[in-house]
């Protein structure tokens, strides 16, 4: 039997233990993993691109235990009524290849993209940051807001979608955890005197929803709409002024804002800075950007929490994945009782 966390059992999980909680810990077991990064198979994730969208597989190991996320990305998705992102993901045990844990993703890969920026933020922002500006309401900007919160205390949104609908949506799901939230006309109302600015849109092109104009000295830019090939959000002046922090420099030369850069464009790989292998923030004024596009390692962090924190729980199920014959070398035998009856019917 294979534990199964479906939708209905995260949901449970995540709301009763409480969502800023999950993330807060979320934050800890991340930094832990970045900090052994070394130590994980790493390689850009698998993708199947297409006119309207993207479905990737994203795998990895420890050599201890092997996770891999599917996950799409569909921009065109929600005028039709469904998710522009949905996602599964497994973790497996090396030494025999059996999985032992499925889990929704969809919700998940919400929590660690979340937890993942916040990370980084802690790392890279300026001490004192209090008002995120972020333009994007969509379905990431909640998580991001509450994670935000946990890592570095902010407690102020400026927030600028083009859709209004989107906007009070998020207002209304905020707002209760104690925000101060305004609803801006702009992007650049949005992202004015801003401490952090979060770019988080769908379409897939190549787009400036931040102009260079927008970003004052020492913002932080946590960049995470911008993640596949011909998806960015930021002008390139932007990226020629910043210090660019990255999960995966393969990846993301590939899929982030830096493909718009040529090949020697400098960047640091986040886990660098969390070992203390290389500076992150060097100065009040610098502005510091995390050039996100999503790692497999994330994924298998995420997994592995939740794995741990609801495994022998009425959260998760067992589900009857794997054949089990009681002569592992006759699986045939599965099939006699139903070829029997077959037979004599």
């Amino acid at each position: 039997m294979v534990a199964f966390l479906d939708v209905a059992g995260m949901s449970r999980w995540v709301a009763e233990t409480g969502v800023e909680r999950v993330l807060t810990e979320l934050v800890s077991r991340m930094r832990s993993d970045f900090r052994r990064w070394p130590e994980f198979e790493r390689a850009p994730r698998v993708a199947s691109h297409s006119p309207i969208g993207v479905i990737e597989l994203m795998p990895t190991s420890d050599g201890t235990t092997y996770g891999f996320k599917y996950v799409n990305g569909h921009p065109s998705n929600p005028a039709h009524g469904l998710q522009t992102v949905t996602a599964f993901g497994v973790l497996a045990d090396v030494a025999s290849g059996y999985p032992v844990f499925l889990a929704e993703m969809t919700l998940l890969t919400a929590l660690r993209t979340a937890a993942t920026s916040a990370m980084v933020a802690k790392a890279l922002a300026r001490p004192g940051s209090r008002t995120m500006g972020m333009i994007g309401s969509g379905s990431q900007s909640e998580f991001q807001a509450l994670a935000f919160r946990g890592a570095l205390g902010i407690d102020t949104l400026r927030v600028w979608d083009t859709d209004p609908a989107a906007m009070e949506k998020f207002r209304r799901n905020i707002e209760p955890y104690g925000f101060d939230v305004t609803i801006c006309g702009s992007a650049e109302e949005a992202t004015d005197g801003a401490d952090v600015i979060t770019t988080c849109t769908a379409d897939k092109a190549n787009a400036d929803v931040l102009t260079d104009d927008m970003v004052g000295p020492g913002v932080h830019i946590n960049a995470i709409g911008g993640d596949c090939p011909g998806k960015t959000e930021l002008d390139l002046a932007i990226l020629r002024r910043s210090t660019v922090f990255v999960e995966h420099e393969p990846q993301t030369r590939i899929e982030g804002e830096i493909q718009q850069m040529p090949a020697d464009f400098p960047v640091t790989e986040v886990w660098q800075v969390l070992t203390g292998a290389t500076p992150g923030r060097r100065s009040a004024t610098e502005v510091t950007l995390f050039d996100s596009v999503g790692f497999a390692i994330e994924d298998f962090t995420a997994l592995r929490h939740a794995n741990a924190a609801t495994r022998g729980t009425s959260y998760v199920r067992d589900l009857d994945l794997i054949a089990d014959p009681a002569d592992p070398k006759d699986l045939f035998q599965l099939l006699a009782p139903a070829v029997a009856q077959r037979a004599t019917a």
